[in-house]
């Protein structure tokens, strides 16, 4: 089973790109952030033209987010984080596909830092840690991914002296992520890379790309049933390259037949 996670910066704007790129790697679930469509903007028919059923949190101009299920029936479990009933962010949404608990999630930025978009990050990441937790003991198969915002080491950002001031690296920022995954969780891209340069996001300015002068910020957490099944993970870096693209590359695991 393979699972991808891609930041597609604006779903209408990249259709093209979006489109060729699931034709071109069949993910059998792609979860999907920064959709910037309200709900009934959403391409819900060229997705299923591509072969894919959807689920989708959309929101005008921002946030969005939406899992894809190829050949497949997604059942929707959960929309938005519990905690704040007046968060009304499209960043989380999660559901049942093939017997695993997929958690498609957009965490914030947090700049500029400090402010008080850092500390809506911080609250974020504090419920995000809570309802891990939550499905961390329903002991089942789940997985946790997206653009976190979050640069969880020096290893994963071109220059880290650079970054720290940023919200992505912050010390609170670090050290949240690092609660989150000291749960039980495994970061899937380390587990089989641990010591390589890899990055999925590359600004638009200053030929990040070509330099690959990147941070990587989108992440699979996996619970143990499924950290048992994982058998790759990779980057898509090339999509970064195509005309009209995403400032995000897509990310994806496979995982073993039970």
């Amino acid at each position: 089973m393979k699972i991808a996670t891609y930041n597609v910066n604006g779903i209408n704007g990249r259709l093209p790109v979006l489109l060729r790129w699931l034709e071109e790697t069949a993910p059998d679930v792609a979860c999907l952030q920064e959709l910037k469509a309200p709900d009934e903007k959403f391409p819900e028919q060229a997705i299923k033209d591509a072969g894919y059923s959807a689920i989708w949190h959309g929101q005008k101009s921002w946030n969005g987010v939406a899992i894809l299920a190829r050949g497949t029936g997604i059942q929707e479990t959960r929309r938005g984080l519990p905690g704040d009933p007046d968060d009304s962010h499209s960043r989380y949404i999660e559901a049942l596909v093939n017997g695993i608990t997929i958690g498609c999630l957009y965490l914030p930025n947090g700049n500029p830092a400090p402010g008080p978009k850092f500390d809506y990050k911080l609250r974020w990441f504090e419920r995000l840690i809570a309802h891990a937790a939550e499905l961390y003991r329903a002991n089942m198969p789940a997985v946790l991914l997206g653009d976190y915002n979050v640069i969880p080491t020096e290893l994963d950002a071109y220059k880290p002296e650079r970054w720290v001031e940023d919200a992505l690296f912050r010390p609170e920022t670090r050290a949240a992520f690092k609660v989150l995954v000291e749960q039980g969780w495994t970061d899937a891209i380390r587990k089989l890379y641990p010591t390589e340069v890899i990055y999925t996001f590359y600004d638009y300015f200053r030929n990040a790309y070509g330099r690959n002068a990147g941070l990587r910020i989108d992440h699979f957490l996996l619970s143990p049933h499924l950290d048992s099944r994982l058998v790759a993970a990779g980057v898509d870096r090339n999509v970064r390259g195509w005309e009209k693209t995403s400032d995000h590359a897509p990310v994806w695991i496979e995982l073993a037949d039970k």
